[in-house]
């Protein structure tokens, strides 16, 4: 296929350092945090519904605009859909409310596939973007990690799980970075997904552990397992999917470089290897070497800019088993999969290093979504991604 002008156009070049608009002080969350900087610098709720809304508004019909579902307190989750090409990338932020740069860079990015340049054309004629910008509003509006869910609401929803153990992933007791889950519990959203995309929660499944599946029991995951779904049914599979993070303070292996981003293709043992056999149902779609592509082409487009902060790029931890999470589900329903790992929590850099954050993880985004649009992603060497070097959590001096 003829190589198509690099979307790196449509965003003006990733390299500006350009601090983006941020959204207005928010003013109803009545949470505490686990910090003492307001949450300011980022896109609320609130300011997502108005932003989407004029997105979509403005693009005159390239942008689709969808509520999908509702969070757990009723809060609207939407999907942002653009262009019409037959491979689809789905991408999501915000699984983790205290976790925000992603949303900022999903904003950006719609914005820009949605203008009427040559370069933005040939994307969308290309690919089918997907975006889910906040799955978790009601952490994202408490500022943490884990939804507002009680296990009590769980067992209302369904009565078959009365008698079973709390899950594994659900947090009632104790303090957390000075946020009190025993006045307000939850759950990690992102420990809530299983392979099979049918699954229906049985009592004799919980309360599970890290390394085994979850039971869709969140309406956030619910939510978003029925969009993987539906664009599995129209689309034949999700080709494509990534998952915006922020992982706290590391480095790049052997330096004292801390790190500006980590990557990861890998969530679950290859079903096709001996650690990998209780997978084996999964092993004709599961295509590791694609999601290695894929990572590679991020790597390549963050590392293109020479001595940027987009330099300290890693490989997140490797050979993990969680099937439980959104990455390890859909990797063995044959999506290609990709984890982003910004540096930090929240906006505990300053506002000036945020937006340095938005742009590296809008440009790792760049350069999968170019590399899916004019297939030069199936030229990379996927060996290449283990050329990466690893994040560690200490210096070396």
């Amino acid at each position: 296929m003829k190589k198509l002008g690099s979307i790196v156009g449509i965003l003006a070049l990733c390299v500006s350092l350009a601090v983006p608009v941020f959204a207005a002080d928010t003013t109803d969350i009545q949470e505490p945090h686990h910090h003492d900087y307001s949450i300011s610098g980022f896109t609320d709720y609130g300011e997502l519904q108005k932003k989407l809304q004029q997105i979509e508004k403005s693009s005159k019909g390239i942008v689709e605009v969808k509520v999908v579902g509702q969070s757990n307190k009723g809060r609207d989750i939407y999907k942002a859909t653009v262009g019409t090409g037959d491979q689809v990338i789905l991408i999501q932020s915000e699984i983790h409310g205290n976790e925000k740069t992603g949303t900022v860079a999903i904003l950006n990015l719609l914005e820009k596939l949605s203008n009427n340049s040559k370069q933005a054309r040939e994307i969308r004629e290309e690919v089918t973007l997907v975006f889910m910008p906040m799955m978790n509003p009601d952490a994202s509006e408490g500022d943490k990690r884990r939804n507002s869910m009680t296990w009590d609401e769980v067992i209302a929803k369904f009565p078959q799980l009365n008698g079973a153990s709390p899950s594994w992933n659900y947090l009632n007791r104790g303090i957390s970075q000075s946020y009190d889950y025993g006045k307000n519990p939850g759950f990690d959203v992102n420990r809530d997904f299983n392979p099979d995309l049918n699954y229906i929660p049985r009592a004799e499944d919980f309360p599970g552990r890290s390394n085994t599946a979850g039971w869709f029991i969140t309406p956030e995951a619910q939510t978003a397992r029925d969009v993987y779904k539906s664009l599995k049914e129209d689309y034949g599979k999700v080709d494509v999917f990534i998952d915006l993070h922020h992982q706290g303070m590391y480095y790049v292996a052997g330096t004292a470089n801390d790190v500006t981003l980590s990557l990861s293709a890998q969530f679950v043992p290859d079903p096709n290897t001996p650690a990998g056999e209780k997978y084996a149902q999964y092993k004709d779609n599961y295509n590791y070497d694609f999601s290695r592509q894929l990572n590679v082409a991020a790597y390549n487009e963050l590392k293109s800019y020479g001595n940027s902060p987009f330099t300290n790029i890693s490989l997140y931890s490797q050979g993990l088993d969680l099937p439980g999470t959104a990455l390890g589900s859909y990797a063995l329903n044959g999506s290609g999969t990709v984890l982003f790992e910004v540096k930090g929590q929240t906006q505990m850099m300053g506002h000036k290093e945020n937006g340095r954050l938005v742009k590296a993880v809008e440009c790792g985004l760049t350069g999968i979504i170019d590399a899916v649009a004019d297939d030069s992603v199936k030229n990379l060497n996927p060996e290449d991604y283990e050329n990466i070097p690893l994040t560690s959590a200490r210096p070396t001096n």
